[in-house]
């Protein structure tokens, strides 16, 4: 056991030293012991997980402390972070602190006057050098569950200054973190190229459970295929799942393909769209992909021919941020099989390293280079239903991400609202479910820029919002007006409160539950009276509702 620690402990100090450059130590934000909730690099809808979320308790108002010195260089309050505070320490790093419930008094003063000079709750404020310099340990703010956030935590981000890229925080902190737990495998996919390879004996993705109670049949394979891993960290005394850190695959010994999620940039977010497949990692780089923290070594991007009749063995070795390490093998047996000939109609294929244009009768696409990962291969269909102002059009039964706009037209074949306005591209998932792409209305056609290929249509909303007072017999008492305000079709576009005709904050203080909130304040709103509350929303489509309450206070 002392060789594995001392092992793991040397995979620790060269991850440091890779990811940062820098040795440095930073004291933890809390008194209490660090447990995470989530970790750097994890895997989530168009983006890796910037930093470490470290659990508060359970509560929410924990101070948070600084880590070091330096001075406040940003402040923000907005719906994706909630409360927002950067600050940028001596060593070459800022931090951003998320999801704060409060900043400290003085700044808390600050951020209100702006809000109520600028009659908008959504901040971002950039102080002066010298305006809030701090020392380590002092109080920067607390913690809270505002934001994008489903529980108390505090996201903490690390940015090198010189470079502007996220880094891996846990090596400034792996003095105060306790973890012995390695991460562990849960299931294998391998991936048949269009038109190369086969996998028993089918062209379709296919996953493959680990450790599953009943025996597995033999993988078989041929051709030129990828393989991709489900695997999670852990770590003692909670339950929560983790990103892997550093995973290498090696085929007969010799390696294939490394992934080593230490940094990355903020342009490199949406490459994650193509390094994995759900929670599958691929252990295979597209051509379009220019994710710095993936490596191939076998000089076909990590792609495998399986081209003789045998058993390929696969090992996977899979390493924390603390040394931790485990194993996942697996074989893949050779046995020749027909590869279907792909019938491809050259004009229904967009290349990854071309600038791609569809035109069809009601519908033309324009994808300009480099925002596909690889070639994509489209399955066009067009249907109609009579209900509709245009037609639906297939383009992938998945959806797929692209790494930056493209530009979508689609024609309309009828036209029974004549504001313009109300009529917004619509993408459709795969349940059924329309959701708003925006747009606007040219000579016919409604235009989009999109990020994804998928199912397209047009939807018209000339439906306003719906606002719902949450327990308004509670208002005067708690001294809190709650509302929750609902569109069907294109979402809220804004929204404003007025108490007595002047302007009332509100503010959407927690993005999950949806609700938008204004604390009376009896510096704007004299107490121990009778008031009137008017609240206006509007969607997308410039749809608008506006309510009258009246309420004592």
């Amino acid at each position: 056991m002392k060789t594995i620690y001392l092992t793991g402990m040397l995979v620790l100090l060269n991850l440091a030293v890779m990811a940062q450059g820098s040795t440095d130590v930073y004291q933890p934000p809390f008194d209490f012991p660090i447990v995470f909730s989530g970790n750097f690099g994890e895997i989530r809808a168009n983006h890796f997980h910037g930093g470490l979320d470290f659990k508060t308790q359970g509560a929410i108002g924990k101070p948070v402390k600084a880590q070091a010195n330096g001075f406040i260089s940003r402040i923000r309050v907005n719906t994706g972070s909630g409360y927002v505070l950067n600050v940028t320490y001596d060593n070459g790093y800022y931090l951003i602190y998320r999801h704060l419930s409060k900043f400290t008094p003085e700044i808390d003063e600050r951020v209100k006057q702006w809000q109520y000079e600028h009659e908008q709750w959504e901040v971002d404020i950039t102080p002066e050098e010298n305006e809030y310099p701090v020392k380590a340990g002092d109080i920067l703010a607390y913690s809270g569950n505002t934001g994008y956030s489903f529980g108390p935590h505090l996201h903490l981000d690390v940015v090198e200054l010189k470079t502007d890229e996220f880094v891996d925080p846990l090596s400034f902190f792996q003095h105060a973190v306790k973890d012995h737990t390695a991460p562990s495998a849960e299931g294998f996919m391998v991936f048949p190229q269009h038109g190369k390879g086969v996998v028993d004996g089918q062209t379709k993705d296919k996953t493959y459970p680990i450790n599953a109670k009943t025996p597995q049949k033999p993988i078989t394979a041929w051709g030129i295929i990828g393989v991709g891993l489900k695997a999670y960290d852990h770590m003692e005394t909670v339950s929560n799942r983790y990103g892997v850190k550093l995973l290498v695959l090696e085929v007969d010994g010799e390696e294939v393909f490394r992934s080593d999620v230490s940094r990355f940039a903020e342009s490199e977010h949406r490459y994650i769209n193509s390094w994995t497949s759900g929670q599958y990692m691929k252990s295979f780089i597209e051509p379009g992909n220019k994710l710095r923290m993936l490596k191939a070594s076998n000089g076909n991007r990590g792609l495998l021919t399986i081209d003789e009749e045998r058993p390929y063995h696969l090992v996977y070795t899979l390493t924390d941020g603390l040394g931790n390490t485990s194993k996942a093998e697996f074989t893949i047996v050779g046995k020749q099989q027909d590869i279907p000939v792909e019938d491809d109609d050259e004009q229904m294929i967009f290349h990854w390293n071309e600038v791609n244009i569809l035109q069809q009768p009601g519908i033309d696409m324009v994808v300009p280079r480099g925002r596909l990962y690889d070639d994509f291969y489209l399955d066009y269909k067009v249907s109609k239903d009579n209900r509709d102002v245009a037609f639906t059009y297939q383009l992938s039964k998945q959806t797929i991400a692209l790494h930056d706009y493209a530009d979508l037209s689609i024609g309309l074949t009828q036209m029974p609202v004549e504001d313009m306005s109300k009529y917004y591209v619509a993408g459709i998932d795969s349940k059924g479910k329309r959701y708003s792409l925006a747009g606007k209305y040219e000579d016919g056609y409604m235009k989009a820029k999109v990020r994804e290929i998928g199912t397209f249509t047009v939807g018209v909303d000339t439906i306003p919002p719906v606002v719902t007072p949450l327990n308004p017999q509670q208002w005067s008492r708690n001294g809190i007006i709650t509302f929750q305000v609902k569109d069907e079709h294109t979402g809220i576009s804004s929204y404003r409160g007025t108490i007595d005709g002047q302007y009332a904050l509100f503010g959407k203080y927690n993005s999950v539950n949806n609700h938008i909130v204004c604390y009376l304040d009896p510096e704007h709103v004299q107490k121990g009276g009778k008031h009137e509350l008017v609240f206006t929303a509007t969607d997308e489509c410039g749809n608008t509702v506006t309510e009258i309450y009246n309420f004592t206070w």
